[in-house]
């Protein structure tokens, strides 16, 4: 008889014995991934649940929200992190291959423009001047401080910004230009936003925009612009004060995640999800998010027992949904 060759005896001894293995040995893994806005909170409930539950592990990947329903429609992981809602056009990849999922809100977030500490003139902006900075016609032409506001210095505008597979850069169009994903294209553009941070605070002419939890980790490196939304009304600036309020307009949003129901029978997953709802709260106000109100948590325990999937917000973006708008809808859902 020919004898094997000893790469070809180990692959066959390693598939045996994996097929030997218990299921439940070795697929005791929740895959999760989607947005950086979501990912400090989502990745803070991990480390607690992996704690608490040792054999168990959650990862955790940053490819925006965009890039997190790629994945998630085609069924490669259990949950996506989502700083917007799921869009029509996902949710029609979604249901080509059957993918049935769970809308839970998980927090809400005041998106920030920051500026470089060392800019002592920049004191507030409307949203009228951030679309001026931002639209897609500023392309190639309003390059410099001066242009957007006359009483501003003539220095060359640096902008950073969320790449286009984020949902915060869908929520920032749609909030100040009026259209999601209506942006100009001359930016420092990233999924990553460590990356955003680090080009603000070494710029004195940059300016940029993210969830608010990458802000409050970096206060010393960066400054919180308050924000005007219409002519007549005060600028005010993000804190979890303002988005309870209500006040800070037009950047609050909730954030999400939402579960494969398929994925959800699966013990693990099961048990992250219900630890999720349990303490995400907390964990949400330990990375500088808002918490929401435990009636949301609750509702989403209850959706899920209820076998109640689905979205609220039937494919579209929204601004400017307030904390008690959301406590109200989910308890229609």
């Amino acid at each position: 008889m020919k004898s094997l060759p000893i790469k070809s005896i180990l692959a066959t001894s390693a598939l045996a014995f994996l097929g030997a293995m218990p299921l439940a040995t070795i697929a005791q893994v929740v895959k999760i991934d989607g947005s950086s806005t979501v990912y400090p909170v989502t990745e803070a409930v991990a480390e607690e649940f992996q704690k608490a539950n040792k054999g168990l592990k959650v990862t955790v990947g940053v490819s925006g929200t965009g890039g997190g329903f790629k994945k998630f429609c085609r069924g490669e992981i259990d949950i996506a992190d989502a700083s917007r809602p799921i869009t029509a056009s996902e949710m029609a990849d979604c249901k080509k291959i059957g993918v049935e999922y769970f809308e839970l809100p998980v927090a809400f977030d005041a998106l920030t423009v920051v500026i470089n500490p060392k800019n002592t003139w920049l004191k507030q902006a409307t949203v009228a001047e951030l679309k001026k900075m931002w639209e897609p016609a500023a392309q190639g032409k309003v390059m410099r401080w001066n242009q957007v506001n006359p009483t501003w210095p003539d220095q060359p505008m640096k902008l950073f910004g969320a790449g286009s597979d984020s949902g915060t850069f869908d929520y920032f169009t749609e909030a100040i230009v009026g259209k999601s994903k209506s942006s100009r294209g001359d930016f420092t553009a990233s999924e990553d936003d460590n990356v955003l941070v680090q080009g603000v605070a070494g710029d004195v002419n940059a300016i940029g925009y993210f969830g608010y939890a990458y802000y409050a980790e970096n206060t010393n490196k960066l400054k919180a612009l308050p924000i005007v939304e219409k002519e007549g009304k005060p600028a005010v600036s993000p804190s979890p004060e303002t988005v309870i309020a209500g006040t800070y307009q037009p950047l609050a949003r909730p954030i999400f995640i939402y579960i494969n129901a398929k994925s959800l029978a699966k013990p693990e997953v099961k048990k992250f999800v219900d630890f999720y709802m349990t303490q995400g709260a907390k964990m949400a106000k330990e990375v500088k998010y808002v918490p929401l109100p435990a009636a949301i948590y609750t509702a989403n325990i209850k959706h899920m027992a209820e076998n109640k999937k689905g979205t609220i917000f039937g494919g579209k973006n929204e601004v400017g949904i307030s904390i008690e708008e959301l406590v109200k809808r989910e308890a229609k859902l």
